[in-house]
């Protein structure tokens, strides 16, 4: 409906130029940084069934390729929708009603009813995320407490569900109490878009670590065989880097708090992590490299 109203220039709405495909955005007023951070967060969790793989069937293949399937449907669906939608207002009534950017639209496009029906799609899609963040965040700790990095208890599997009951509800207490507390901390008007911001900027970080453990866990590979350096080595690196730059162009935008935030989580990991080395001296920290054979 949106890419119908703006390209049949119904009234009211702003028409395609060439400022919509600017990498300074329109009238140069945007940050291509600032869009990259939100593309990173909208495609985090996304790759959810890399960490449920021991549940589905071919489990060294269909996780993956379902992950990169989902990144090509998503930029499919991210980009017809950004262009439907952005265009059915003016640009200044988007900005005032940032905080309900999506309501607005539904408005224009159908009065009312519409806009109840995308507050409700809304809220729905704010409970499915939230749901996915508890699983796929106690699948994490659960395979990380199996192999040793986190206390054993977090990988108990109940018999009765089948699952990390545990893990899950240390994930759920977790997650309530930082909701708590950034309420508590933060504005209502801020809050959106800041847990937007550190979110994005949280899941940069954890794609920076695990590229740069790919080329760190393949070196053997990469210096042995051609297309493996592709793969495993310039490809990774290559996206480490491109997220560094978006994380560095986006903490220089971002309030003291923010910087703070990032750095505190991202240091606590790094402390626990080598506490667990040194203390309980797991056997996954010894686990050899990848042997330059591809049949090892």
């Amino acid at each position: 409906m949106g890419l119908i109203a703006v390209l049949g220039h119904h009234r009211g709405t702003v028409p395609v130029t060439r400022g919509w495909f600017s990498l300074s955005g329109t009238g140069g007023k945007g940050s291509l940084a600032a869009a990259l951070l939100i593309s990173v967060y909208d495609y985090s969790l996304w790759d959810g069934t890399l960490y449920v793989n021991e549940e589905v069937r071919h489990r060294r293949v269909n996780p993956g390729r379902a992950a990169v399937i989902a990144v090509a449907l998503l930029a499919v669906l991210y980009t017809l929708a950004q262009t439907g939608l952005q265009g059915v207002v003016s640009p200044a009534r988007l900005q005032a009603n940032a905080s309900t950017a999506l309501v607005s639209v539904a408005a224009a496009l159908g009065g009312t009813g519409w806009a109840k029906l995308m507050a409700l799609s809304i809220a729905l899609s704010v409970t499915a995320a939230t749901g996915t963040g508890i699983v796929l965040t106690a699948r994490i700790i659960y395979g990380m407490a199996s192999f040793g990095t986190l206390p054993a208890v977090l990988g108990t599997v109940s018999v009765r569900y089948k699952t990390p009951a545990i893990a899950s509800t240390a994930v759920g207490i977790l997650i309530i109490a930082a909701i708590w507390v950034y309420t508590l901390a933060a504005s209502a008007q801020t809050i959106v878009s800041d847990v937007v911001g550190l979110a994005g900027l949280l899941a940069a970080a954890f794609y920076i670590l695990t590229a740069l453990a790919t080329v760190a866990y393949y070196r053997l590979r990469i210096f042995t065989h051609a297309w493996d350096a592709i793969l495993a080595g310039v490809l990774p690196a290559g996206a480490a880097a491109f997220l560094i730059w978006i994380v560095w162009k986006s903490v220089q935008g971002e309030p003291a708090s923010q910087r703070w935030a990032l750095g505190g989580l991202v240091a606590a990991g790094l402390l626990v992590m080598a506490a667990v080395q040194v203390i309980f001296r797991p056997p996954f920290f010894r686990t050899p490299r990848e042997h330059a054979s591809r049949e090892s």
